[in-house]
């Protein structure tokens, strides 16, 4: 007999939320049939319509609240355009906390099997607004007029914006201030439907320690419809300004920056710090947009790793290298390794910056590369992996094993792919010691989580 879902499409029913999604959405269940409706909040009662009703799940959307959430925010809708790309934004900071706390600790448990585990509460931010030191908006035209902010949800409609909560204000003066410029010049806006027009993308970054703010214009076209007058205004208006920077990307693609850059005028990199050590940011850099929580993340990283001096370590996915050379501050050689090419590059510039001779990288996927340096006798003590979403690849994780390193600190950023691979890890003989959430993008459904495991003594 064919099952059929207990609700229909453009139903109106009244439920309790139970759970959040990953993404932030309330789950709902009639007749234990989940209902995944954005803006609900687990303990709430309300009234939502069916939007989609599938096989094994459906959607709808939030009608009428009865009952709320203690955690709920109120946010009025002039408001609502500050908070592009923050699927909390209804929920309160510590309500926000207490959730990706429970995900972690539950996903850990049902995916990992894991027990006997010292969970740390998860670490927050003092002040979880303004944070991010990067903003790439994508640029367009409506009514005539320039605009740019956030794609709306689900769509490529350009919801224009003039201001987000979780940037940084530098960021956001400069983004307006480049948009107001290219609005007064009549630069074209891109657009995306017919492939025309001249600028995609304006993105700022900013040294959170250092006060440098790098301006980038991302255009379509091979040259920049009167340059010379838009790098004079943003002088002028942002006098702190150290780099402005064209980038080409002239294909049809989601992709933001194309492979092409040019100075325009100032530096080609702004530093910044975190903790003590110094970075280089290109325009194409890969930097954390939360410095401030990254060396959270990072000391406890360090802190896992227990070193004294004497270790060989290595960095499986070393991005620019700013795992490897927070632990090459203690320890006796670090080798770090990262399949894109450009990254490297900033490794080393970066390890250079700071003096660090004893950190070396290598370019190349960390799952290939790793075996073949186990092959050859580069044995590790300590071996750091902070892969992807979809966590470390099969042969790297075997070749943990095999290697037998006595300690791993797992730095993730999805906890179920963390669970999987951390049940690999205790099949393999290691056993997980800590574990520890950081809330690295307040008003995000986002979560990292460094883990400390040690080989067992038997092994």
């Amino acid at each position: 007999m064919k099952k059929t879902a207990p609700v229909a499409k453009n139903e109106c029913i009244d439920v309790l939320f139970e759970d959040l999604t990953h993404d932030g959405a309330g789950v709902a269940k009639v007749d234990g049939y989940p209902i995944f409706v954005p803006n609900g909040l687990p303990g709430e009662k309300a009234k939502i319509k069916v939007i989609k009703a599938g096989k094994g799940y459906g959607f709808g959307r939030l009608v009428q609240l009865y009952e709320r959430s203690e955690h709920r925010i109120d946010i009025p809708v002039e408001e609502a355009h500050k908070y592009g790309g923050t699927q909390l934004q209804h929920i309160s900071y510590e309500g926000q906390l207490h959730f990706k706390e429970k995900q972690v600790r539950e996903v850990l448990a049902r995916i990992g099997k894991l027990e006997d585990v010292k969970f740390h509460p998860i670490i927050g931010m003092e002040e979880p607004w303004h944070y991010r030191n990067k903003a790439q908006v994508p640029v367009g035209e409506k009514d005539g007029k320039l605009i740019a902010g956030f794609f709306k949800p689900r769509s490529h409609e350009i919801i224009d914006t003039n201001e987000s909560l979780i940037q940084h204000p530098a960021v956001n003066e400069a983004i307006q201030t480049v948009k107001e410029i290219c609005s007064e010049l009549g630069i074209q806006p891109y657009d995306e439907a017919a492939h025309k027009g001249v600028l995609r993308h304006i993105m700022a970054r900013y040294g959170r320690t250092t006060g440098e703010l790098m301006v980038v214009l991302v255009t379509r076209t091979a040259e920049l419809p009167q340059k010379n007058k838009i790098v004079d205004e943003i002088f002028s208006r942002l006098p702190h300004i150290k780099s402005i920077v064209h980038n080409i990307n002239s294909k049809r693609t989601n992709v933001i920056v194309g492979e092409k850059t040019k100075v325009l005028w100032g530096n080609e990199v702004i530093y910044d710090y975190i903790g003590d050590i110094k970075f280089a940011i290109s325009a194409l850099s890969f930097y954390q947009v939360n410095p401030d929580q990254t060396k959270v993340l990072y000391d406890k990283a360090l802190e896992y790793a227990g070193l004294t001096g004497e270790e060989s370590v290595i960095d499986a996915y070393c991005g620019i290298g700013t795992i490897s050379l927070f632990l090459a501050q203690k320890a006796k050689r670090v080798f770090g390794v990262e399949v894109v090419p450009e990254a490297i590059e900033d490794a080393r510039r970066n390890a250079d910056l700071n003096g660090m001779v004893n950190a070396e990288f290598a370019v190349g996927e960390a799952e290939a590369v790793i075996p073949e340096w186990y092959k050859k006798g580069n044995k590790a003590d300590v071996l750091v992996v902070d892969p992807p979403r979809k966590g470390c690849d099969e042969a790297l994780l075997n070749t943990i094993i095999e290697m037998k390193p006595k300690k791993v600190v797992y730095v993730s950023c999805n906890p179920a792919t963390l669970a999987r691979d951390l049940r690999i890890l205790e099949d393999g003989g290691y056993k997980t010691l800590e574990v520890q959430p950081v809330d690295m993008f307040p008003q995000t459904t986002h979560v990292e989580v460094v883990t400390n495991l040690e080989l067992k003594m038997s092994n």
